[in-house]
């Protein structure tokens, strides 16, 4: 049996308007823990520490809590597709900050650690194993110290929606989305898993929360398993994400976001914080907090490489490669700068990021983030001195360009190159010339042409309204004039960012959405 920390009592607090006016508690986390068949009692988790949860998601909207809306936009579990048994689908807008996260996990590991080729047929027991392991994964990633534990927020004993007062109303309102019930589960046990029945508010859902804390990695995947039916259930993705914060502890994320006084979720939109502030210096990110948190373990703000000094003050970002990678179309749009961390991912899986949403663009195809052929680190270090993505540099910086990527540096060699580069003699070398110069018809190991698909979870957004993988296939062509031209999209303006002269020939009539 896994050690846990488990309520004891009725571990349920009174909870209502005056509680948050009072900054009383909103999470009823009662705990102990269990160490060597030794129980010990502890005192309550305070309860300025059960606001700071709140706090910490959802800010401190005016009138005192959130609305009505927003907190039923999020307040689904994790759902497979009827039509996709690999995909996993969002009822509304909001919680792809989440959701998109772990369908990039899930496809990680069903495409590169199954043995069985038919990566898009599963069976409910198959689905149970692939989420379960997904949600492992990501909560081991975000654990700041093995010593503190693994933490899952899930309901007090007894006080789920479907086996307290509410589950009634809420199962009543929920049967186009729910799931088959399975033989073994008893009624009390299954859980609806589409949208939450509007009697539980926000205020009713935190209400009926309890904290267990598992002390080892097997623990903690036996403990993910036991909850299949939470994380699948009404607000499993609530439950998940307070999991990970939880898990990650609030002052660690406090420490690595930008600004803490901004919340992981927008409270007057909904979303997840994903998207700059136009308003702010440019490159400098929005709260991207939730969704590195997710991808990474790390809940930093901003998605270059390494950290940056702007005005004395230390911006944090991407430390390491990561297992699935980001893309954003905010960078076609000169508002921010992906590092390698996040665009050359150990995997051929992208989370996509427009201004309002998150899909997934990915592929089977591990040549795409193979080790950096030559020309493809001459083009990094290139742009490395080129911050505003003009496509050029001045004159000035090619010396220390080509003494970065150890070429001859003479100055006499420097001056003949630049007469060479900028015969007009416009003081700019420009990337496409300098790339030709030096790596001229370098192979990147890419091929020519390879399978792709797009992932958007919400049902209005697909084709005929269902959510399915889009296929197509995508040409990676030279910085040379291309001869095969599609057309300008969303999507590819975002996979520009990655591949400037990528063009994608989909199955449909239509490119995918990334909205």
């Amino acid at each position: 049996m896994p050690q846990v920390q488990t309520a004891l009592g009725s571990g349920v607090l009174p909870f209502g308007k005056d509680c948050i006016k009072n900054k009383q508690s909103l999470l009823s986390l009662h705990e102990s823990r269990t160490e060597e068949g030794v129980t010990k009692d502890l005192k309550p988790i305070m309860s300025e520490l059960n606001k700071e949860v709140v706090d910490l998601v959802w800010g401190k909207p005016s009138g005192g809590g959130v609305s009505t809306s927003i907190f039923r936009r999020w307040s689904q579990g994790f759902v497979f597709s009827d039509h996709e048994q690999t995909a996993l689908k969002q009822f509304e807008g909001g919680p792809c900050a989440v959701i998109a996260p772990v369908q990039a996990f899930l496809l990680k590991n069903i495409l590169f650690n199954r043995e069985n080729s038919t990566w898009r047929q599963m069976s409910e027991e198959e689905q149970k194993m692939a989420l379960c392991s997904t949600l492992s994964e990501i909560l081991e990633s975000a654990c700041a110290s093995p010593s503190t534990g693994f933490c899952f927020v899930t309901w007090a004993k007894g006080q789920s929606p479907c086996s307290s007062t509410l589950s009634k109303t809420q199962t009543q309102s929920q049967t186009q989305d729910m799931p088959r019930p399975e033989s073994s589960q008893s009624p009390q046990e299954q859980q609806p898993t589409a949208l939450a029945a509007e009697d539980l508010g926000f205020e009713q859902f935190h209400s009926i929360l309890h904290k267990r804390t598992v002390l080892s990695v097997s623990d903690l995947r036996e403990e993910v398993l036991s909850l299949y039916q939470s994380w699948r259930g009404c607000c499993g993705v609530l439950l998940f994400l307070y999991s990970v914060i939880l898990t990650k502890g609030i002052e660690n994320i406090r420490n690595e976001i930008q600004d803490p006084t901004e919340p992981l979720i927008d409270p007057i939109h909904g979303h997840g914080s994903i998207f700059p502030h136009i308003d702010k210096i440019k490159g400098m990110q929005n709260n991207q907090s939730l969704v590195n948190l997710l991808i990474t373990g790390h809940a930093v703000s901003n998605v270059w490489d390494g950290d940056r000094e702007c005005s004395g003050m230390k911006l944090h970002g991407i430390h390491k490669q990561a297992s699935v990678g980001f893309l954003t179309l905010m960078e076609s749009l000169r508002y921010c700068k992906v590092g390698t961390f996040l665009k050359s991912p150990k995997f051929p899986i992208w989370i996509l990021g427009s201004e309002t949403h998150l899909s997934v663009f990915f592929t089977k195809e591990l040549s795409l983030v193979g080790p950096e052929s030559p020309s493809e680190q001459a083009r990094r270090v290139f742009q490395s001195f080129d911050p505003e993505d003009n496509g050029f540099i001045p004159e000035s910086l090619l010396e220390d360009v080509m003494k970065a990527l150890d070429l001859v540096s003479e100055p006499e060699y420097v001056s003949l190159v630049k007469s060479k580069l900028d015969p007009e003699s416009l003081g700019i070398i420009l990337l496409g010339p300098f790339l030709l110069e030096f790596f001229p018809d370098q192979d990147s190991g890419i091929p020519d042409s390879f399978p792709i698909y797009h992932y958007n979870g919400l049902k209005q957004s697909n084709h005929k309204e269902r959510v399915e993988y889009v296929e197509g296939t995508a040409l990676v062509l030279g910085f040379e004039d291309p001869m095969v031209r599609t057309d300008d999209t969303p999507v590819k303006r975002c996979l520009q960012t990655k591949w400037p002269y990528i063009e994608l020939l989909w199955t449909t009539n239509l490119s995918p959405s990334m909205n």
